[in-house]
């Protein structure tokens, strides 16, 4: 691999004492989906690196500390970070990144709270992430400095719940607290904090108070038309807009579509409806068909992957419902249209709108949606204001007596 991405130099490579492990990380990256260039880049920059590192041994294992002193340890350069986080994972990979040990009482405690959460309660490894992230934020912003979580009050856990309330949602700090709920009773329950710290009021939220946002479908229609389609990246970006709008998709529906999801001679697409783990096979118009072609042949990456959508960015791999939420609101600030507050799922509410404002069953539109119930679909019926006018009683007039 290194005579390929160094047809030249590649003797330079070959004669480092490293030349073990940048021949490992080249095939890895090369694997992994990275591009040539990315690979290239990647280990000549790792080339420097370790040449420059003290205390390094070839074929050994890394701790991130060793990671960091060797890609900051030259002078008058910038750190490559990203050579140094690709590097990381790559280690990981394949077992030579030594796992950082407790360094107080505090982490000791959250690596059993997570390992818990995994073992005991079965938690996703994104819900594991969320509840990382809350359990890190209290530690850090919710305790006064230098206070050990042993002696958390009450009111350090009001204080930090009053804090997050004014830079969330309610919707958002009910999980929070839920998070929060969790930790202080799992280290009740273990003797690391005072009991009864869980007992947190949580706000209130009611189903339906917050209508779905819909886009008038002009405006949708204005937004698809102000994406750059001259590249790659344009026409990815385009092609999933449109099937938002148009058939109504999730972003992560988007994001588990495959190549075998399209059936050419059906003219279908297959929907693995995540939210109801259900499948949807969807009719695909000729615009439709035309769009994904034209996609496939100048818009998508040559790749091996199967994901229909792929990211711009190396490594090569699937995009995630979180850059599709990107990837809208980058277009919508491009456009230059009035789409303040508007997310990707405006299009999909928009969707909805469009087939009832033409007669479409509220039925026919949940199981299009991947809607368990009514209530949810119904939920578009609160926002058509035309409509809700059309069945408006006259105001009554009074009599005279």
């Amino acid at each position: 691999m290194l005579r390929d991405l160094f047809p030249r130099t590649h003797d330079h490579y070959e004669g480092s004492r490293f030349a073990g492990d940048l021949e490992a990380f080249a095939e890895w990256l090369r694997a992994v989906g990275y591009s040539r260039p990315s690979a290239h880049r990647h280990v000549y920059r790792l080339d420097q690196a370790l040449g420059h590192g003290n205390g390094i041994q070839p074929g050994g294992t890394f701790c991130e500390a060793d990671l960091h002193a060797a890609f900051t340890s030259r002078r008058g350069s910038r750190p490559d970070r990203s050579t140094q986080r690709a590097f990381t994972r790559f280690l990981a990979a394949v077992g030579r990144l030594k796992a950082a040990e407790p360094t107080d009482f505090v982490d000791v405690s959250c690596r059993h709270y997570l390992r818990h959460l995994s073992e005991a309660r079965g938690l996703d490894g994104a819900t594991i992430q969320q509840h990382r992230s809350t359990v890190a934020d209290f530690l850090a912003r919710g305790l006064p400095q230098g206070r050990e979580l042993s002696a958390a009050s009450a009111a350090d856990v009001e204080g930090y719940v009053q804090l997050r309330s004014t830079e969330v949602k309610r919707q958002t700090l009910q999980h929070i607290v839920a998070h929060l709920r969790s930790f202080l009773r799992y280290c009740g329950d273990h003797g690391e904090t005072a009991r009864g710290l869980d007992r947190i009021d949580t706000p209130r939220t009611y189903r339906g108070e917050q209508p779905p946002r819909a886009l008038d479908w002009t405006l949708v229609r204005r937004l698809l038309a102000s994406v750059d389609r001259s590249s790659g990246e344009g026409w990815r970006d385009y092609v999933i807009l449109h099937l938002m709008a148009y058939y109504g998709l999730r972003p992560c529906e988007v994001c588990s579509l495959t190549l075998d999801s399209i059936d050419w001679s059906a003219r279908t697409l297959r929907v693995e409806q995540r939210k109801t783990h259900s499948v949807l096979v969807l009719p695909l118009a000729d615009r439709t068909v035309r769009l994904l072609r034209r996609y496939l042949d100048e818009g998508r990456p040559g790749t091996r992957r199967p994901e229909l959508f792929l990211r711009t960015r190396s490594p090569a791999g699937a995009m995630t419902h979180h850059s599709v939420g990107d990837l809208f609101h980058k277009r919508a600030r491009q456009s230059g249209l009035p789409l303040r507050g508007a997310s990707s799922y405006s299009l999909r509410h928009a969707f909805a709108m469009r087939l009832l404002r033409r007669g479409v069953g509220v039925k026919a539109i949940g199981d299009l949606l991947g809607h368990h119930s009514l209530d949810s679909t119904c939920a578009y019926l609160r926002i058509d204001v035309d409509m809700l006018r059309t069945v408006a009683l006259p105001v009554p007039t009074p009599t005279a007596l």
